[in-house]
């Protein structure tokens, strides 16, 4: 007879699970026969010893089948989803899913809040005036038959397993678990029943994988997990060691995202937007240039059409912070680095980002880069400009800014691409 011991000592002493033995686990689990601190136990042991491909396929397939799954057969239009693991100034999300749908997909997007330095997107669209993110299913689906998209918040009823999961992973050290990343984000995707997915895995100073090799990794172990539970699946590495356009917050990312669609974007912020679009038009079977509908203003039109659809007006004014404050460049020269995880916790310490799940967020709280990598400054020219709704803020923020923006006189830095390496099916 299986039980929880047996299994944590199997993996803490390197052997494999049988996928009886998580099948079992995960309905114990369910049924509250087995004790969190027991599940801690294996995910820890899970840490050390990993999961080998056959081992995270079932164990991904016991989070799926926890809960509900989205059934999308009735949209009428190929399905494709998009997730990022996340990082400082990426409003990707909000500019792409109206893009992708104005060429003629249909994309579900669930979302997330932002944690820490990272934000979220949920968090950005709920600056809007009236802007709903929590939807029932069928809501989920009338936004997307009139829309073309919609970003929501995942429903309870979709893998719940990982929602206890990711709640232990955070308070027992083992959130970097390459395995347990992949199947929490994998589990929640799968079960929203989109048909094809691409993943923007961020590598850098701001990003959760800050080195080539573990985002590499993740991205090919999602990419296998995808493919092995009928998703069509591909990722984009794309670096994060500078915020991704100009703003950083929530109302001023939604400001800087309705830019995009006019055609105005910074081009950082374009050259990923673009290049993740034609990638999941590519998966759904569609040739459209992503580019002609935002000259063409299909896509903003999408965009304000998932707007109202989820209750938010995309007319209304956006919140505005009471408090602004400047960080002057250093030096004069060449500005050549702006430390994304500096810039996003300041921006979290201005009040855009929570330390913990139930923290408020400030909606009209951010920094805007009025200069990025590769142009040249003046010593005391604005280089940052902090928003935020008390002014004792600042202070923190600033010193998390510290060391943040490089200057060098030896003229302007190469030209890099944000934009790294496709990761398809091995």
């Amino acid at each position: 007879m299986t039980d929880a011991v047996s299994l944590i000592r199997a993996k803490r002493d390197g052997q494999r699970l049988a996928d009886d033995d998580i099948g079992w686990l995960f309905e114990a689990y369910t049924r509250h026969e087995v004790a969190d601190e027991q599940m801690s136990a294996l995910l820890m042991a899970i840490y050390f010893r990993g999961l080998d491909r056959a081992e995270l396929r079932t164990w991904t397939a016991a989070m799926i089948a926890s809960g509900d799954r989205l059934d999308l057969s009735s949209v009428g239009r190929p399905t494709v989803d998009k997730h990022s693991t996340g990082g400082v100034g990426d409003k990707v999300s909000l500019i792409l899913a109206p893009l992708v749908a104005a060429c003629g997909a249909a994309v579900p997007q669930l979302s997330g809040r932002g944690l820490g330095h990272t934000g979220g997107t949920l968090d950005k669209l709920e600056s809007i005036p009236g802007f709903r993110s929590a939807l029932t299913p069928d809501e989920t689906l009338a936004v997307l038959a009139s829309a073309g998209c919609v970003i929501c918040a995942a429903g309870s009823g979709l893998a719940p397993a990982d929602r206890r999961l990711y709640a232990l992973r955070d308070v027992t050290g083992t959130v970097e678990s390459i395995p347990l990343i992949a199947s929490s984000i994998m589990s929640k995707k799968i079960a929203e029943g989109t048909s094809a997915l691409v993943l923007d895995v961020k590598v850098g100073s701001g990003a959760f994988m800050t080195s080539y090799e573990r985002a590499r990794e993740l991205a090919e172990t999602m990419v296998a997990l995808g493919e092995e539970h009928g998703v069509r699946t591909r990722a984009l590495l794309t670096r994060m060691d500078v915020p991704l356009g100009r703003a950083v917050g929530n109302a001023v990312e939604v400001e800087e995202s309705v830019q995009a669609l006019q055609g105005h974007g910074p081009g950082d912020l374009m050259e990923v937007t673009l290049a993740l679009a034609r990638q999941m038009l590519a998966l759904a079977g569609i040739a459209g240039d992503p580019a002609a509908a935002i000259a063409d203003g299909r896509a903003l039109a999408a965009y304000r059409a998932m707007v109202r659809a989820q209750g938010g007006d995309p007319d209304a004014p956006l919140p505005e912070a009471a408090y602004t404050q400047v960080l002057p460049a250093p030096a004069s020269g060449w500005l050549t680095g702006l430390d994304a995880l500096k810039v996003g916790i300041a921006a979290w310490r201005l009040g855009a980002g929570r330390a913990r799940k139930e923290d408020d967020v400030s909606a009209s709280a951010g920094i805007i880069c009025l200069a990025k990598p590769g142009e040249a400054v003046q010593a005391g020219q604005p280089l940052l400009e902090l928003r935020a709704d008390e002014p004792e803020r600042f202070g923190p923020a600033l010193a998390a800014l510290e060391g943040a923006a490089a200057v060098s006189d030896q003229g302007p830095p190469p030209p890099v691409s944000p934009v790294i390496e496709e990761v398809g099916p091995a």
